[in-house]
């Protein structure tokens, strides 16, 4: 009997979360015997989706804005009509020659409603196919609030009219749909929880730093970083810190960064490392992002979270308050960061390491894979 064939849609339009999480579901896929196609969307992002995966890449979209109301291409140009006529054409072309028995599309209609474009095309298309493949959302646990009257029930009736199930990466104990959907209720007999869909538990580090701060894909991380290196050069200079920046980050901040680091401070781009090095680590300083507190959930590390809230954005912000009630992290505001803020917090993190245990299931990749398998036979 062939492998259950699997067409997993993902677009990242400003960071790299959404394609991270879907490739470590993805992967975890492929480990339970399926053929996994991943759609990519967004810009090439080091060492996603991974290895052993089919991979289909459109021709990338980008937010316009950090409002996420607008697209554009890889140059910043915004992409008009003939541009996204193309992308749609390419990705109904991939759907009928992958003729999957699963589609998962990673956030819709929960989120990427600029993608509709798209992904409503190929919804008609999944409906028309014979056999229908089995058609599933895949949503992480806390979802944007403040969305615009209207956009819920609309949510509501897509889930209905098309989805078969809709996957909620999380753990019910941490945080319930129903917490930033309200209306959860609608959909309560199509929903499945995963857990956490958290990376597998990392080797032991082959290099070790003391302080690690990451600003995710590093489209939006500048002034976090600049903080940090200000108070990397406030604190004692035998600590050592490593600086992720994220593939994203504009090259003049990089630069900028680079040259007033000091001697014990090291900055890259990319570390493919980064959940391995957590495990090393007696500080991590981030934003509040689903993948890297996943990362952070399996260390001991102690962390601060800088949630995101630029454009409006909440997610991040109920899930580092979340955790910071649960004594599993420090909180600090994005606006008005300062470098004495980062420092106090270093300080106090390093005086008192982490001692509560993780009370949360981080195995969201493997549970996700036995949810399908159990709906494909």
């Amino acid at each position: 009997m062939s492998a259950p064939r699997i067409f997993f849609y993902v677009q990242h339009l400003l960071g790299i979360g959404h394609i991270a999480r879907a490739s470590r579901i993805a992967n975890a896929l492929v480990r339970n015997g399926f053929d996994v196609t991943v759609v990519t969307g967004g810009l090439p992002v080091p060492g996603f989706p991974g290895d052993g995966i089919k991979t289909v890449a459109l021709p990338p979209v980008v937010a316009s804005n950090v409002g996420f109301s607008g697209l554009a291409d890889k140059n910043g140009v915004d992409a008009d009509a003939v541009f996204l006529e193309r992308r749609r054409d390419l990705l109904l072309a991939a759907f009928e020659e992958a003729k999957p028995d699963v589609v998962i599309i990673e956030a819709f209609p929960f989120g990427r409603r600029q993608m509709r474009f798209e992904i409503l095309p190929l919804l008609d298309a999944i409906e028309k196919a014979s056999p229908r493949p089995k058609l599933l959302s895949s949503v992480r646990d806390i979802l944007q609030e403040n969305r615009k009257p209207g956009r819920d029930s609309e949510t509501v009736d897509l889930v209905r009219n098309h989805f078969d199930t809709v996957l909620v990466h999380g753990d019910p104990a941490f945080v319930r749909l129903e917490d930033t959907f309200p209306l959860t209720s609608e959909i309560a007999s199509k929903i499945r929880y995963t857990g956490i869909v958290a990376a597998d538990q990392a080797p032991e580090p082959t290099e070790r730093f003391d302080i690690i701060a990451s600003a995710g894909g590093g489209a939006v991380g500048s002034d976090l970083l600049r903080a940090v290196n200000a108070a990397a050069a406030d604190l004692p200079k035998e600590l050592r810190w490593l600086l992720i920046s994220g593939p994203n980050l504009p090259e003049a901040d990089f630069v900028a960064l680079s040259q007033q680091a000091t001697d014990n401070v090291t900055l890259v781009r990319f570390r493919k490392d980064f959940p391995s090095l957590l495990r090393g680590a007696r500080v991590s300083i981030s934003q509040a992002g689903y993948n890297t507190v996943g990362d952070l959930l399996q260390t001991d590390c102690r962390a601060i979270l800088i949630p995101f809230v630029a454009g409006g954005e909440t997610e991040q912000t109920v899930r580092a308050e979340r955790l910071q009630m649960l004594g599993l992290a420090d909180v600090l505001p994005e606006s008005g960061l300062t470098a004495k803020m980062v420092a106090e917090a270093v300080e106090t993190a390093l005086a008192h390491p982490r001692k509560v245990s993780v009370p949360l299931d981080l195995d969201g990749a493997n549970t996700t894979a036995q949810i399908i398998r159990a709906m494909t036979g």
